[in-house]
């Protein structure tokens, strides 16, 4: 088959136009270099009419807001989901790995929960606390200034509130907590678990001329049409569009390999078009993979180079390796104060506008590391699938089950908003067993091999999950809720413990190491063994924490822009 080679030479190719994609292209563009950012997914402005979907009714929906190849629904900003047609993986043995994909221009950061949360000084030496895992090749002080300059030009809400390990920051007014949050605050601090305003990045106050300010329509995950909300394709890459540098957008192209010359050196990246299934290349004097985690190392396992067979750069045969996703499992309850509620518009942002960070001290617990609680409820717009659990309350209320018309109507409107819960993410240990790796013999409609997942939660994670239950549930009965699941889930259903990958926050598998045998990036997050190619995604974490990665993302990106900056100006690139 022919490959179309193109004849310019940009200054960087970057796969990916997520987090981190976004990031390296604005950086770079901002410094007026020539990118080629290449995007598995179609175009994507969610400020243009035809591509809306902010507010928008059900009845625009044939299926009723139902989705088909939106997982959240119709009018849900992430295109694709846990399944593609067409782009298959797959688990060996009892693995239960979950791989969310999102194909458009922004990726995952047009749907993410926007919960931008700093790593803090102990999560980048875990090692040293506890004895597991492995230490980053940096620490916070490496990465705090580029946190600074994320929080300055992307804008995050939240108060300063001198916790050692949640770090203060560059803080616009956050919302004020809603009812709901205002009843979770007081029943935290009765049971000595304390709530502080959250950590989102949506603007509360005009920060530029490029974007709107919240109005508080609660659809962040719609994507925000007046760019009040961080997504990568509008905050980063659509001003670096208009900069000192050019953005050559390669939208609906399918990254298949990296290419290298005979001495090693990456010169190209190959795709295959979506639109008319034939392969490309484009060159790059520097070749960034941005992808995601597991997108990323399935490239570098499709891409050789003269003596790496592997997989380029993995001469340490880590690459797959230490794959890990934040811990998550959570539980609600009827707060019975809250039923015949006023009704009024409480809408505030997309998210949860109180959390709790971690409190805990893990040398009196049976678990290492920690985890942060999430809250939900209030009266939001409802959504496709309101109404699940109607049922249940009518049972807890002594109602008679089911109904239909007026008087159905009459028991929701009752019950809404009287529903809170809470959720915890946490952090997990990094294992050289939970890996991914190619499938031999398989490949994807566009004729790229495929990924196939090793993964088990160890006792480290179900213990942390059966404490998160334990703390949840104190909250909420002293809410004065009644529990839908009186009984935390048992040690053999994991203590309720979502599949990994289903938080969606997998990193991990280039991870960056001082010893190249050890790992695949340096803590530049550039290749090892291939100088002129860098991660910034979160495949190039060492170890996740319990805060949610993509601030993290975002501030290697731009630290690793800088390197490659610095190198070109040095004459190594």
């Amino acid at each position: 088959m022919q490959i179309k080679e193109s004849s310019k030479e940009y200054d960087a190719v970057i796969v990916g136009s997520g987090a981190g994609g976004g990031m390296t292209a604005k950086v770079l563009a901002d410094a007026g270099l020539n990118i080629a950012i290449i995007e598995a997914g179609p175009y994507f402005d969610p400020a243009d009419k035809n591509m809306r979907t902010q507010l928008r009714g059900t009845w625009e929906s044939p299926r009723r807001g139902a989705g088909t190849l939106r997982s959240f629904g119709d009018f849900h900003a992430g295109l694709s989901g846990w399944q593609i047609p067409g782009e298959p993986y797959d688990t060996v043995g009892d693995t239960e790995f979950q791989w969310w994909r999102t194909r458009m221009l922004g990726g995952r950061t047009n749907h993410w929960g926007r919960i931008s949360l700093r790593f803090g000084p102990d999560d980048f030496h875990r090692k040293d606390i506890d004895g597991l895992g492995e230490n980053w090749p940096i620490r916070y002080e490496d990465i705090a200034p580029y946190y600074d300059k994320v929080d300055k030009l992307v804008g995050v809400f939240g108060t300063n509130e001198n916790l050692p390990n949640d770090p203060d920051s560059f803080f616009l007014p956050p919302p004020k907590p809603r009812l709901h949050e205002l009843y979770t605050t007081e029943a935290g601090k009765k049971v000595g678990i304390p709530m502080i305003p959250g950590r989102l990045s949506m603007v509360t106050k005009k920060i530029n001329e490029d974007r709107g300010v919240c109005f508080y329509c609660g659809q962040c995950s719609r994507a925000c049409s007046v760019y009040a909300d961080f997504s990568a394709g509008t905050c980063l890459i659509f001003p670096a569009m208009k900069g000192k540098g050019q953005i050559d957008l390669f939208t609906n192209c399918m990254a298949r390999e990296v290419i290298t010359d005979a001495s090693g050196k990456a010169t190209a990246i190959s795709y295959i078009s979506k639109d008319d299934r034939r392969e490309y290349q484009v060159k790059g004097k520097v070749i960034v993979l941005a992808a995601s985690a597991c997108e990323t190392a399935r490239l570098l396992f499709n891409s050789k180079a003269p003596g790496m067979t592997a997989g380029l750069g993995n001469g340490s045969g880590t690459l797959g390796r230490y794959l890990h996703d934040s811990t998550g499992t959570g539980t609600s309850a009827l707060i019975p104060s809250l039923l015949d509620r006023e009704l009024y518009n409480e809408d505030g942002v997309g998210g949860m506008h109180v959390y709790a960070p971690w409190w805990g001290n893990n040398k009196k617990l049976d678990f290492p590391r920690g985890y942060h609680l999430e809250v939900w409820g209030g009266l939001g717009m409802p959504s496709y699938g309101f109404g699940g659990q109607l049922t249940r309350v009518q049972e807890m209320l002594g109602y008679k089950v089911g109904g239909y018309g007026n008087p159905m109507l009459k028991e929701v409107k009752q019950m809404y908003g009287a529903v809170v819960g809470m959720s915890g993410r946490g952090e997990s240990v990094a294992l050289y067993d939970n890996y991914c790796e190619i499938n031999p013999g398989k490949v994807d409609e566009w004729g790229i091999p495929t990924l196939r997942f090793h993964y088990k939660w160890t006792d480290h994670e179900r213990l942390q999950a059966k404490h998160m239950h334990v703390s949840i549930r104190e909250i909420l009965t002293a809410m004065g809720g009644e529990l839908f699941e009186p009984e935390i889930p048992s040690y053999e259903s994991d203590h309720g413990l979502l599949a990994p990958g289903a938080i969606i926050h997998e990193v991990g598998t280039a991870r960056m190491h001082d010893d190249p045998k050890q790992g695949v990036c340096d803590r530049n997050s550039r290749l090892h063994e291939v100088p002129n190619v860098y991660v910034t995604d979160a495949a190039s974490f060492t170890s996740q924490a319990d805060k949610n990665p993509t601030w993290t993302i975002m501030a290697l990106a731009w630290r690793a822009a800088d390197h490659i900056l610095s190198e070109r100006q040095k004459m190594n690139i």
